[in-house]
């Protein structure tokens, strides 16, 4: 069974940093893309981040473009955002996600990956609260 396990998250102060791990276990594959998302009160979960295979085409909402990195160590079957600059709009939950690809699969545009619907497998989140 595949599990997404995000870490990292916590009460901030403005300006601070966080960085978030989300490890996968259960199951690897060859190729995915993966993705952060973040959800806040009232809001409908939305893109942060994403990357292609093999560190490809990387994206970032406008929002995160800026002040946060997207990462990933395939060997530890684990992808990472480091988010820097925090604000207090930036207090959510944010969500890990993977979408295994074939290893020929073209990459991904930013709409695509910009979409929830197009991703497979969900952490259960991790709050990120940020004061002012």
């Amino acid at each position: 069974q595949v599990q997404l396990a995000e870490s990292g998250g916590g009460l901030v102060q403005a300006g601070d940093s966080l960085r978030l791990s989300c490890a996968i276990t259960g199951r690897t594959w060859a190729s995915t893309a993966m993705g952060w998302f973040r959800q806040g009160p009232a809001n409908e979960r939305e893109s942060v981040a994403a990357m292609n295979r093999g560190g490809r085409n990387t994206y970032y909402a406008d929002h995160a473009r800026g002040r946060f990195t997207i990462s990933r160590d395939d060997a530890k079957n684990t992808h990472y955002l480091q988010m820097d600059s925090l604000t207090p709009e930036d207090t959510a939950v944010y969500y890990c996600t993977v979408r295994p690809t074939g290893l020929n699969t073209n990459a991904y545009g930013r709409t695509f990956l910009s979409n929830v619907k197009n991703w497979n497998f969900w952490g259960q989140g991790t709050q990120v609260t940020v004061s002012s």
